[in-house]
């Protein structure tokens, strides 16, 4: 156990505590700080101290100063010279009241009175003609006057400013408006020698002089000349309006917004003299862009008499001069400005936003302060506009982009955070002009105008657009060389402006312009196409001569109806008008005969594909190629959009189809090449521009080819990844929602086209393959019948039953379905499923369900006798809900891989794979009606005659019911002007609305089996041969192959032999027959007889045939029966082959299977 511890006695005489060394000077170190601060907290004390007792006796001294000035003014007695208004009148004046009122940034009424005295005085004095009752006549006299009379007015303009700067034009105060007025009209005064009435002739370069370095003073910073307008600025309403304001007032009131107006240019119009001085200017042009350009609703604020001075070249082109010289500094402190005042959260309008409004309002809006004055302010430097616009428009998008108003890449359009951010970010930039609104966005009504383009295209036909060098040599100095680049990338930012600041209509406005105006599309097109296309002819010179074969030899009927009803006049008016819009002549296209689209592509040679990759963008265009590309691909597929195929196919407008395969070469190669390189934010806009392009040509190219196979494959030719390596891509990089995160699943899902339909067919295949591998290993597939599904189907009620029991397993239906039939009788069928009745049921409740007389889906009027939903189908017992049945059928089938005997309409599938449709595409659903809306879009004469409103009528039951295409349709005509808007409201409506709520209930069934995601492989046709298998003849020999024997046959038994060879001798519609008759589907599977599940059987059916029968010659009398579920043949003995052959034709003719066993 230790001691107890000994106290230590300390040397110094005391008994304590030994302290340890780092303690000791850890002690000594706060002490000394401690009297450190005790230091300067008395000096800062006496400093604070001296201070104020300074500012305390400078101020009594001001207000004794003030006291004996007032006294003076008082009791003066006729005019002062100019030495006394110098040194008696400003020398103490300026004194007091820089301390009394600036300083504090407070005018008391006292101050207000003596402000008043001093500035009619001093206007006295300058209105006299003698020299020496004259303050001006200071600015000639000798250098000590003359630097007393610049450091004296430098001070006045500074005590005018600041009461502009104070002033509130809403006030009602008469003593406010006198003071402002009197000092806006001395501080005009000063700086303009045309009021000094003292001055002679050769005393003009002296006061030039004088005034010059005033108002280089003035544009200096140190004045403060645009600060203090911006204040005064924002505090006026916007629009300018005078009411509520006395007649008495409005003059002075007016004075004093005109005044501030002269005050800001003043830098402008000094720089006119015989004075050289360019610091002073570049001063003041950046803060007029800083501070007054950005200043929300700028001219809107101000008279609409004073807005030309604004607007003169003498002040916009040094603007414009100064941007394109300083931009990164005078954007950044206009970013400085943001920055200092909206946060994250804010939804202000950033200033370069407002700057952008501005100029482009002060550039190409009217004297009158209208937007939409159809010219351009008078002497306008159109090159320097287009820059200064491209920059800050892109700046501003940039700030927007950093605040998150634009949308990432993984968000959707519609009904997103960002909507709303805009719409309350235009809520705050809206004001209120009369009984209306007026939006920020309504500042950019001229961009929208025809007048606006074609003023910027009139000044590029002269340039060297179309050089290829230009466009791609990368060189700066090539830079901005290019009119039509010029124009490109302005009209490109505006399409991206308007699209996120304008929430509800985007770039609707712009794009009808762009559309329509004659000959800027053609334009884009030739620059783009001498770029990428050098050689004239090189891609066409492949299948030219072939087309041209085909287009001599045979006759597209289709297109001979279309030539034969819509070929006249009325046609040819409507065609006239593309041609104008754009720019080509109708008597260079005129095509006396339809053009026949190549019906056959495949006799091209595989190499050719080659020429539709574009080398140049596969390596990505550059900035310039971007702008072309985006403004192109917007504009032309917005054109697409109301486009008929007599317009795209008979008369070649806008473009050949040549020129239609190039283009389409064009957007296929970007879009791919974009997509497996991962896209860059900056991209974005061009890519999206150029999908929905490529789409639109895609679906139309579906529908009525008119490019050959290998130009949709030839992008990823060489580059596609494996089928088993995309599909497990796409899926195990897929995020939760279900969109892709890598290049490669975007491909997949963005240009599925680049992989053959039959490696499509293939992912498909292995994507249900991934999913039941995740389903096993979820426990959801544990075993063969352990998780299955248990039904007992009626024969005469097998859509009801299965209705019943299937309809809420949702996607449970996954698993595996053992079906047990009751037959009419109402006994249990024999017999255990084993998979082949679970087919049974499938293809059977297909077959009722579907059937027109069961009355939910039913026919389409064209020739092909499509199916659609019955829009009566909403009126029957749980409609809607047997919809989305037939859906989770239809997947259920495509799962399982068994084919259907049936087709949707094109429409129906465009909504299940989540496409718009649009009037080309109402000729598949009903003929008659679009023939109708086309002989109204030709018709020649007035459409008022016709006596059509927006309206549609339907018949539902016998009853008609008549729905408007618009709120108050019924009581619109339609006219010439709005005769494109009802054609496309009725086809909106019979393509999409009408259709909706079942293609939405079918869609919800479908996508419990099937991820959207993978239909989205196919198009329309596609999806179709995906269901019900191709629709071509059988392969003999794959099936062959393939086929299984049971019962004691084999490959080599004589009656297999000689089925075999009957099977060969038949007509293609008789072997599909017999498929039916076997399979229950005429149709083979899209990747041949391998994935037929079950796989196709011939079961041998022993016949005994008596011996005499034998020798006799008789043959076996039994016909051949089928078992469709298990895709089995139940084929006879039979001795001779012409008795094989006789009894198939008749089993399969008479339309019965199982039965005739």
């Amino acid at each position: 156990m230790n001691e107890p511890r000994q106290h230590q006695v300390s040397l110094r005489g005391a008994s304590a505590r030994e302290i340890s060394r780092d303690a000791l000077l850890e002690k000594v170190n706060q002490e000394r700080e401690l009297r450190n601060y005790a230091k300067r907290a008395t000096a800062a004390a006496s400093f604070i101290q001296r201070v104020w007792r300074r500012y305390n006796a400078t101020k009594l001294v001001a207000l004794a100063l003030q006291q004996d000035w007032e006294i003076m003014m008082n009791n003066r007695v006729g005019p002062f010279t100019r030495m006394q208004i110098s040194s008696g009148v400003l020398r103490p004046f300026l004194f007091f009241i820089m301390y009394l009122s600036t300083q504090r940034g407070e005018i008391r009424p006292t101050d207000r009175d003596c402000m008043i005295n001093c500035f009619k005085l001093v206007l006295e004095s300058i209105n006299s003609s003698d020299g020496h009752q004259n303050f001006c006549s200071m600015a000639t006299a000798t250098i000590e006057e003359r630097k007393i009379w610049l450091y004296q007015s430098k001070k006045l303009i500074s005590v005018c400013l600041f009461i502009l700067a104070d002033f509130d034009y809403s006030k009602q105060g008469d003593q406010d408006v006198v003071l402002t007025s009197l000092a806006m009209r001395l501080a005009v005064v000063l700086t303009d020698t045309k009021g000094w009435k003292s001055i002679t002739d050769d005393d003009h370069e002296d006061t030039n002089t004088a005034v010059k370095n005033l108002v280089q003073f003035m544009g200096s910073t140190r004045s403060g000349l645009f600060n203090c307008i911006r204040k005064f600025i924002y505090k006026l309403e916007a629009p300018f309006s005078s009411q509520g304001v006395s007649s008495c007032q409005t003059d002075d009131r007016f004075l004093i917004v005109a005044s501030a107006v002269t005050l800001s240019l003043r830098p402008f119009h000094v720089a006119d003299m015989d004075v050289n001085d360019d610091g002073m200017l570049d001063c003041a042009v950046k803060q007029y862009w800083v501070l007054l350009l950005t200043v929300p609703w700028f001219a809107q604020r101000l008279p609409a008499i004073l807005v030309p001075a604004l607007k003169h070249k003498s002040v916009l082109s040094p603007c414009f001069r100064m941007l394109l010289i300083s931009k990164e500094k005078i954007l950044e402190e206009i970013s400085e400005m943001d920055r200092s005042k909206i946060t994250s959260h804010s939804k202000q309008m950033p200033q370069v936003g407002w700057a952008l409004a501005n100029v482009v309002s002060l550039a190409s809006g009217s004297d009158t302060s209208a937007l939409d004055s159809g010219k351009f302010t008078l002497g306008l430097d159109y090159a320097s506009y287009l820059h200064v616009v491209i920059i800050l428009a892109e700046k501003l998008l940039d700030s927007l982009e950093i605040f998150g108003w634009i949308m990432k890449d993984d968000e959707e359009i519609l009904g997103d955070s960002n909507t709303s951010a805009s719409f309350e970010l235009l809520h705050e930039a809206e004001i209120t002009c009369g009984s209306s609104k007026l939006l920020y966005m309504d500042l950019f009504k001229p961009v929208c105008q025809q007048w606006h383009l074609k003023k910027l295209l009139s000044l590029s036909k002269d340039s060297s657009v179309l050089e290829t060098n230009n466009l791609l040599s990368g060189n700066p100095d090539n830079l901005w060389k290019c009119e039509l680049l010029n124009v490109a990338n302005y009209y490109s930012c505006m399409l991206r402006l308007f699209s996120t600041l304008n929430p509800v209509v985007k770039s609707l406005p712009i794009l009808n312009m762009l559309s329509f105006t004659p000959g800027f599309l053609s334009n884009l097109w030739e620059a783009l196409e001498k770029s990428l296309f050098p050689e004239k002819g090189h891609i066409a010179k492949g299948y030219s001569n072939h087309g041209n074969k085909i287009y001599e030899d045979k006759k597209d009927g289709v297109s001979e109806r279309r030539q034969k009803r819509f070929g006249g006049d009325g046609g040819n008016k409507w065609i006239n008008v593309l041609h104008k819009f754009t720019g080509k002549s109708q008597a260079g296209n005129d095509h006396p005969e339809s053009v026949k689209i190549l019906s056959s592509f495949s006799q091209i040679d595989e190499h050719s594909s080659d020429e539709w990759d574009i080398e140049l963008l596969r390596r990505g265009p550059d900035k310039d190629m971007s702008c072309l590309l985006h403004l192109f691909c917007s504009t032309y597929s917005h054109l697409l959009l109301v486009l008929d195929d007599i317009e795209f196919y008979d008369k070649q407008a806008p473009f050949t189809l040549e020129q239609q395969r190039k283009i389409a070469s064009m957007v296929n190669t970007l879009v791919y090449n974009a997509f497996s390189q991962s896209i860059s934010p900056q991209d974005k806009p061009l890519v999206d521009s150029a999908t929905r392009c490529l789409h639109l040509l895609y679906e139309r190219d579906c529908r009525h080819q008119y490019c050959p196979p290998a130009l949709w494959l030839s992008p990823g030719k060489n580059t596609r990844p494996p089928i088993a390596v995309a599909a497990r891509t796409h899926e195990v990089l897929s995020t939760a929602d279900g969109t892709p995160s890598s290049s490669m699943g975007s491909v997949i899902t963005t240009t599925p086209h680049i992989f053959p339909f039959e490696e499509r067919v293939k992912m498909f295949r292995e994507f249900i393959t991934m999913d039941k591998a995740t389903r096993r290993m979820a426990g959801e597939v544990a075993g063969p019948g352990s998780r299955s599904i248990e039904i007992v189907i009626r024969r005469g009620h097998i859509v009801e039953d299965g209705f019943q029991q299937l309809n809420a397993l949702r996607s449970r239906l996954k698993s595996s379905i053992h079906v047990s039939f009751v037959s009419e009788s109402g006994l249990p069928e024999a017999g255990l499923d084993y998979g082949g009745l679970s087919k049974e049921f499938l293809t059977d409740v297909s077959k009722a369900a579907f059937s027109p007389e069961y009355g939910l889906f039913s026919q389409t009027s064209t020739s092909d006798r499509l199916l659609i939903p019955n829009t009566a189908a909403r009126y029957l017992e749980n409609g809607i809900q047997m919809i989305e049945f037939l859906g989770r059928i239809v997947g259920k089938a495509l799962y399982e891989g068994i084919l259907l005997e049936f087709c949707f309409s094109h429409v129906f599938v465009q909504k299940l794979l989540g496409r718009y449709s649009f009037l080309d595409e109402l000729s598949t659903l009903d003929t008659e009606l679009y023939k109708n809306l086309m002989y109204v879009k030709h018709y020649d004469g007035d459409v008022k005659d016709l006596s059509l409103d927006f309206t549609v009528t339907e018949e539902s039951l016998g009853k008609r019911q008549v729905i408007e295409l618009k709120p108050g349709g019924k009581d619109i005509c339609v006219t010439n002007e709005n005769k494109l808007q009802y054609i496309h409201a009725i086809a909106d409506y019979k393509l999409n609305r009408q259709i909706l709520p079942f293609s939405n209930a079918f869609y919800g069934g479908l996508a419990d089996l099937i991820s959207p995601s993978w239909l989205k492989l196919f198009n329309a046709s596609e999806f179709n041969q995906l269901l019900s298998g191709g629709d071509h003849d059988i392969d003999v020999d794959d099936l062959r192959k393939n086929t299984r024997y049971t019962g004691g046959y084999a490959e080599g038994s004589r009656t297999v032999k000689m089925f075999w060879e009957v099977f060969v001798g038949f007509e293609p519609r008789e072997r599909c027959m017999l498929l039916k008759f076997v399979t229950s589907c005429s149709r083979a599977p899209l990747l041949g007889f391998k994935h037929l599940q079950p796989a196709f059987t011939i079961h041998k059916v022993v016949c005994d045939v008596p011996l005499w029968a034998t020798f006799g010659g008789q043959d076996v009398d039994r016909l051949p029966s089928a078992s469709t579920c298990y895709n089995t043949l139940k084929l006879p003995t039979y001795k001779r082959s012409s008795t094989l052959r006789a009894k198939l034709l008749y089993a399969i003719n008479s339309n019965a299977g199982f039965e005739l066993s």
